[in-house]
């Protein structure tokens, strides 16, 4: 029996779309058995506060390695089905950091930018995407403050323009 147990878990170990580590799958088994018994105990499912500290480990590594050994689900897969229109996965999750409106305000001030001469693109990527101050652009470009402050003030006001 344990062989057969063994061969069974290296052929799904082995045939698994992810791996997890053998470390964070035993503390998820752990757990696992650590749950069933407190239940046989209390009659009750336990919280993961209670679960960590019935296994002696933080609460994070508890959630963590559950989160693991959960199995994938396909972003296609139908969580709502009403007879006629089908909820997936997909249409649950939500990307508040990409959403359409910041992609084409990036492309917007990207074209933007591209409309400026050479000496401007150079004088903005430089101020502003590697945090340079006005004196440090001037030195490298060999032209005063003054002009990079006019060249930087001209340039912004094109791109505020093409944005409108």
């Amino acid at each position: 029996m344990p062989m057969i147990i063994g061969e069974i878990r290296r052929y799904l170990r082995d045939n698994s779309a992810l791996r997890v580590s053998r470390s964070l799958r035993d503390t998820a088994y752990k757990a696992l058995q650590a749950k069933e018994a407190f239940m046989r105990e209390h009659q009750r499912e336990p919280d993961i506060i209670e679960l960590a500290k019935a296994m002696d480990v933080p609460k994070e590594e508890v959630v963590f390695a559950l989160d693991a050994i959960l199995d994938p689900v396909s972003l296609f897969e139908p969580v709502f089905h009403d007879g006629t229109d089908t909820v997936c996965v997909m249409d649950q999750v939500g990307d508040n950091k990409n959403t359409d409106e910041q992609w084409l305000a990036r492309i917007a001030l990207k074209e933007a930018i591209d409309s400026l001469n050479e000496r401007e693109k150079r004088i903005i990527s430089l101020r502003f995407f590697e945090g340079r101050t006005q004196m440090e652009v001037a030195d490298e470009i060999h032209i005063s403050q003054a002009q990079v402050s006019r060249l930087e003030k001209g340039a912004l006001d094109r791109i505020r323009k093409n944005l409108d």
